[in-house]
């Protein structure tokens, strides 16, 4: 039997648009300049950004703990156990604790402590983070946490019959569908079938509100739509800020899945027309791709080192006190 060959794609997902928004240059390395890096052979050069690619910021890697530890809690009461949150907490904090072990001794450049995570940018490019900002980094998973362990979505998720499930963060694999022809991803942290057969999904989120929010969860309703086959305005959206403990209904009326749409086939456009052969994905090369002037996207990018920017750091972007 012949074996799947994986091939480069052209897909759309919100993360995938904000890189592009955020650098082009970025954007090249990450879907382009690094495929084919996990490969046993690779050239050096191209392992070195893919595993650059894999690296996350502390906060990334802060907000990928909590999601994980809410998927498990739900898969278990979806399973008729009940969750033990503080058994929850300190299992959280123990991955944390081997991960930042593993990321501080570099050691993600020869194996792979876990599937979730390679290791932090902070440590690949030595940025000088005293102890009691990585505490902040734990002390925002464990609040996170608490707030939802002891909010009422536990007992709203184990009122809910096997039928009413829907999705919990399914990945990659499973959550897309195709819009105008181009696969668009969208992975629902939760999604379930009220009463009233209305389908309420949720996103969690362990950062402060901010535009664009709003876009990703209309993307999980389109998507949701489409694989269960409602109306979208059937979806009711919940964006749920778990460190500060509020819910946000997100309307989806006619007009705002209108100006999703429109984003999205000009994000989809722009991305096209730096392509050299658009159905097989080939892009440009990587100059047409060109680096960002604004140096404080490059101090949470974790290709610095490919662009010659590795000095580019928060702290070397603050004023100097000389300055002040």
């Amino acid at each position: 039997m012949g074996q799947n060959v994986l091939t480069n794609d052209f897909s759309w997902s919100k993360s995938r648009h904000e890189k592009f928004q955020d650098c082009r240059r970025a954007y090249y390395l990450h879907y382009y300049g690094s495929w084919g890096g996990w490969e046993d052979g690779a050239h050096p050069e191209l392992r070195q950004l893919w595993v650059l690619k894999k690296l996350a910021n502390r906060f990334n890697w802060a907000g990928s703990v909590v999601h994980a530890a809410i998927k498990d809690a739900l898969l278990e009461v979806r399973a008729g156990r009940r969750p033990d949150g503080p058994k929850a907490i300190i299992r959280a904090r123990g991955i944390m604790r081997e991960d930042y072990k593993h990321s501080r001794g570099r050691s993600y450049w020869r194996e792979r402590r876990r599937l979730e995570f390679m290791g932090l940018m902070e440590h690949e490019y030595g940025e000088p983070l005293p102890d009691s900002e990585w505490k902040r980094t734990w002390d925002g998973v464990e609040s996170a946490l608490t707030w939802f362990f002891q909010s009422p979505w536990l007992e709203r998720a184990r009122g809910l019959e096997p039928q009413q499930w829907l999705e919990v963060d399914e990945g990659a694999d499973h959550s897309w569908f195709e819009m105008d022809g181009v696969k668009m991803f969208a992975i629902p942290d939760f999604a379930f079938r009220d009463q009233d057969g209305h389908i309420t999904v949720v996103d969690w989120k362990t950062g402060t509100p901010h535009a664009g929010y709003e876009d990703q969860v209309v993307g999980y309703a389109l998507y949701l739509a489409h694989r269960h086959r409602v109306e979208p305005q059937q979806i009711r959206c919940r964006l749920v800020f778990l460190n500060a403990g509020q819910e946000v209904a997100v309307p989806l009326d006619a007009e705002t899945i209108q100006r999703f749409s429109l984003h999205f086939r000009e994000s989809v456009q722009r991305m096209r027309e730096l392509l050299v052969n658009a159905a097989a994905n080939t892009p440009l090369d990587a100059p047409q791709f060109p680096m960002t002037d604004d140096l404080s996207q490059c101090a949470r990018c974790a290709f610095r080192r490919a662009c010659g920017r590795e000095g580019v750091t928060f702290a070397s972007l603050a004023p100097s006190a000389s300055a002040a």
